[in-house]
């Protein structure tokens, strides 16, 4: 359902946050969820992890993330989550998250494109609890647009010791090199080291310094980064679970494009498997049951 209710201006990034923004690949916002919202979430995503659900992915193709019980004391992703819990997906749809994304990107509309509930255990040993240097985008090939962002929404206050998301400040604007077949693979699948050094490679090509901007994001906050930004995490060394949602948005202009490795195999995203067709038999990257509109201009 298209947004249709004002938010409140002061919530939203001013004209310097957003060239801010554009300059350096990340913006963190102002209180966008109430407590009571984020501990509903917080809530809700107990309950999915003992089974809960408001319905189920009818499929499970080979690159979806999706953690279950049997997985063991590893970092847990889980892939659409506003599909299959509605508890989150209310909130995750609340208009002012798609206001602010929609100013940073300069887009009339806001789709959610993806979300994945994400549970970090506080195992500082745990190989899975790093994650290595990636942007979204390689992932994304079958997108058309390069506007699209991520926001990641802690459920509580989250620094450093518990492993924040971190930037690679000003990333986004790098000339890339070295972005072959590998790319299109997530990072959970490839080797660390080598991700580690695609990023040095990359900023030493751009004549860049490599900066690392660790995200302190206070309770009800969120970060947002580019499509295009470099971003890991660390270990998450505080004794408590690291929780949150990693929610990619969409531009209203973004459609379904073929993409192909360099041996001519057409690359999937999970959406291919999901989504509905357009008239062409193409998926449909505006398919509200997946990609439902988050805000809308009303000028």
């Amino acid at each position: 359902m298209t947004a249709t209710i004002p938010v409140e201006e002061d919530l939203l990034p001013s004209e310097a946050d957003v060239r801010s923004y554009e300059e350096h690949g990340w913006y963190l916002s102002k209180k966008l969820l109430t407590d009571a919202e984020v501990d509903v979430l917080a809530a809700a995503s107990d309950a999915f992890y003992a089974g809960a659900r408001t319905r189920r992915l009818g499929k499970r193709p080979s690159t979806l993330a999706y953690w279950e019980p049997s997985h063991g004391p590893v970092q847990r992703h889980n892939d659409y989550i506003h599909y299959e819990s509605d508890t989150i997906g209310t909130i995750l749809r609340k208009p002012v998250i798609g206001a602010v994304a929609a100013r940073l990107a300069r887009a009339a509309e806001i789709r959610l494109f993806q979300s994945t509930l994400i549970y970090k255990p506080p195992r500082p040993e745990e190989p899975t609890n790093l994650v290595p240097w990636h942007f979204d985008l390689h992932y994304w090939q079958t997108c058309t647009s390069d506007r699209m962002l991520t926001a990641f929404i802690p459920f509580h206050d989250c620094d450093e010791e518990m492993g924040t998301i971190t930037m690679v400040d000003g990333s986004h604007r790098w000339t890339e090199i070295g972005g072959g077949d590998s790319t299109t693979r997530h990072f959970a699948h490839r080797d660390p080291a080598e991700l580690d050094q695609l990023v040095r490679d990359n900023a030493r090509h751009n004549g860049a310094e490599m900066r690392p901007v660790p995200m302190v994001i206070p309770k009800g906050h969120m970060s947002f980064h580019h499509c295009r930004t470099y971003h890991g995490s660390g270990a998450n060394r505080s004794g408590r679970p690291r929780r949150a949602i990693s929610l990619h948005l969409q531009d209203g202009e973004n459609r379904y494009r073929e993409y192909g490795l360099s041996d001519g195999t057409p690359v999937r995203y999970n959406h291919d498997h999901f989504v509905r067709r357009t008239p062409e038999g193409t998926p449909d990257y505006s398919d509200p049951d997946f990609c439902p509109v988050l805000w809308q201009s009303h000028r």
